[in-house]
């Protein structure tokens, strides 16, 4: 048997980044897809873990357009009585597919332009 999804889209909100009590690093954030030849979206609800997490936190923001490969989970649970059923994207693998804005560095650019401001030789 075979559980792949892999899918196209942007990211509906800015990515979101957890530690589990044992250490481990989960990120969450959603994507939409269009829908072919349709006006309108689906939404997905994807969880990354460790290395996969950490690319999307440090490198993805709301907008950006991404591919997502992994595998379609369910989790179940009573609310109010009822039995209910949520589908997640559990990913693998994350690429983003467009660069970022010119205008808005990335987190990682921001954090080295206070570091390379400092010039030990500059003339005081």
């Amino acid at each position: 048997m075979l559980n792949r999804i892999t899918l196209v889209g942007r990211l509906t909100r800015d990515p979101e980044l957890k530690t589990t009590s044992t250490g481990k690093t989960l990120v969450e954030f959603s994507i939409a897809v269009n829908k072919r030849g349709r006006d309108g979206a689906d939404f997905f609800y994807v969880k990354a873990w460790e290395k996969t997490g950490n690319y999307v936190n440090e490198y993805l923001e709301k907008g950006r357009l991404v591919a997502v490969d992994g595998r379609l989970e369910t989790n179940q649970y009573e609310k109010d009585g009822k039995q209910v059923t949520s589908y997640f994207v559990t990913a693998d693998n994350v690429n983003g597919l467009d660069r970022p804005k010119d205008d808005k560095p990335s987190k990682s650019k921001q954090e080295q332009s206070s570091d390379d401001e400092y010039d030990p030789f500059a003339d005081e």
